[in-house]
């Protein structure tokens, strides 16, 4: 694990989300306007030329499901591949039979066999690309990555349109997780600064918070970019991004470079019957299979983060082939909840501390919890805090050295602050971080907020009623991502790791543990 260089990652980094975004979004939308308006797509797509030697990829039948290969990079069209470099691979697959859009990120710096001059060579994955494009890359996805694998379409996003991207569709909430920061006084890095908790994040923000790798892996910045996709594509309906689906269009075509395919009228209408299709569908995050690897020694002046940091991504081959299968299978509604799932009605769990729910590897801290209130001091929202948390896991706080020194500044941990809707309307808020492993990524917060509906609670997987609480469950496959209560002064929510590393017993036992700070 890098840094990203400050001249490149802005490239790198708005890649796959922009395509992801538009092709959700906008593509979508505009299907149903009729062949003139996909005449018209083809124009703004016409903007860059389709790769000169078209990736090997499987044309799909009309109405068939599709797999797309998302890819950011630095390349230009009409450059040589030894230029490239790229950051982010994303297979998306979209089924008419399935309920949701799979996304499966692959680590940048995944171990394969890239041929050079008709010799493998070990290497990491991102190598392949600046070795032969996008017609490697393929080869090596489906031949040495995932047995089966059979990719429909290739987009490549170059050079940044993220930012206005997110501006045009009007930024998005999102639920993050902990401080991010980084100084480029410093480091001779992109800056970011970004407190915890629920907020609305625009262009350079939410760059920021995509991009960030400085002190975890490539699977918890994959894990943070589809929560970002996931939490963006709930915001937002179909109207809204028609009327802006110009402007989204003109950035997408501005900055991608696609197979010939997607430069035919037959190809984007094939493509966009299906998203079109596919657009009320929620999004699946898959999880890749990752060994990380201990990086070769480094000079003693190295720093110990570098020191620290997997050189490369591993995966067991039968770990692969059962995740991509997972990828590949549709979503299919069960008939009716069953025990455990994030969509069942029962509590589960035994009996907990004032009637609720526990699980193994949760222990009370209210004691804990009632500090950090304490340090919030009065607001204008009752304080609810859990009376129990992971075993092992600690309260974030400014005056310790439990959560990393970069992260850690006053008004962090806890954090009080005031969040604004879309229309303007001033809420009281507040976060509480809690982290697991600081090293792989793994915090999870406590929010509480006097808005009512924030997005981030539209459309509830399910719900269950624990120790007097209807919880809202909020599931991201088969881990829930998010458990939620409303009271009449506010809505409080306990939110997974970005890796779901919180089982769902543990998730539903912390957020029914919830009790008033100072009270019963």
């Amino acid at each position: 694990m890098r840094l990203i260089p400050r001249s490149r990652a802005g490239m790198l980094l708005r890649s796959v989300l922009a395509a992801a975004l538009v092709i959700g979004f906008a593509a979508a939308t505009t299907a149903v306007a009729g062949l003139l308006q996909v005449r018209q797509i083809t124009q703004y797509i016409d903007a860059t030329p389709a790769f000169r030697s078209s990736p090997s990829v499987s044309v799909p039948d009309p109405g068939s499901p599709q797999t797309i290969l998302l890819v950011g990079s630095d390349h230009r069209a009409g450059t040589p591949w030894s230029s490239a470099n790229t950051d982010t691979m994303m297979l998306v697959r979209m089924n008419p039979s399935s309920s949701t859009i799979n996304l499966l990120s692959v680590p940048r710096d995944l171990k394969v066999q890239i041929p050079e001059g008709g010799v493998p060579v070990t290497g990491r994955l991102n190598a392949a690309y600046s070795i032969g494009g996008p017609n490697l890359l393929v080869k090596i996805l489906e031949q040495q990555v995932f047995q089966g694998l059979k990719i429909n379409h290739v987009i490549d996003i170059n050079f940044g349109g993220f930012e206005q991207l997110i501006n045009a569709i009007g930024c998005v909430y999102t639920d993050v997780d902990h401080r991010y920061y980084n100084n480029t006084a410093l480091t001779n890095y992109s800056s970011v600064d970004i407190q915890p908790g629920y907020q609305k994040l625009c262009g350079a923000d939410a760059l920021s918070f995509v991009r960030f790798r400085h002190s975890d892996s490539d699977i918890v910045r994959n894990a943070r970019q589809q929560d970002f996709l996931r939490w963006a594509k709930s915001q937002f309906s179909q109207d809204q991004i028609i009327s802006e689906r110009d402007a989204l269009l003109k950035i997408f075509g501005a900055q991608a470079q696609t197979d010939h395919n997607l430069h035919t009228t037959d190809g984007l209408i094939n493509l966009f019957d299906l998203v079109a299709f596919s657009a009320t569908h929620s999004i699946k995050q898959i999880q890749f299979p990752a060994i990380l690897l201990p990086c070769p020694p480094v000079p003693p002046n190295a720093s110990s983060t570098l020191q620290q940091t997997p050189c490369y991504v591993a995966a067991d081959f039968g770990a692969e082939q059962v995740t991509f299968h997972q990828f590949m299978t549709p979503t299919t509604p069960r008939p009716g909840p069953a025990a455990g799932s994030p969509s069942a009605s029962a509590a589960g769990g035994k009996p907990g501390p004032g009637g609720g729910a526990t699980a193994p590897g949760l222990t009370a801290a209210a004691g804990y919890g009632a500090g950090q209130a304490q340090a919030l001091g009065p607001l204008g929202i009752p304080i609810y805090v859990p009376r129990l948390i992971l075993a092992g896991s600690n309260y974030c706080s400014s005056n310790t050295n439990v959560c990393p020194l970069e992260t850690a500044s006053p008004g962090s941990y806890p954090r009080a602050y005031l969040l604004h809707d879309r229309q303007g309307v001033t809420h009281y808020s507040y976060r509480m971080t809690l982290v697991m492993n600081p090293t792989l990524g793994q915090y999870y917060g406590v929010q509480g907020t006097t808005w009512q509906n924030p997005p981030i609670l539209n459309s509830p997987s399910g719900t269950r009623f624990v120790a007097g609480k209807q919880l809202l469950l909020f599931a991201n496959g088969s881990k829930l991502s998010l458990v939620a209560w409303r009271t009449a002064q506010g809505v409080y929510w306990i939110s997974n790791t970005l890796t779901d590393d919180l089982s769902n017993r543990q998730m539903i036992a912390i957020a029914a543990s919830f009790t008033k700070a100072g009270g019963k």
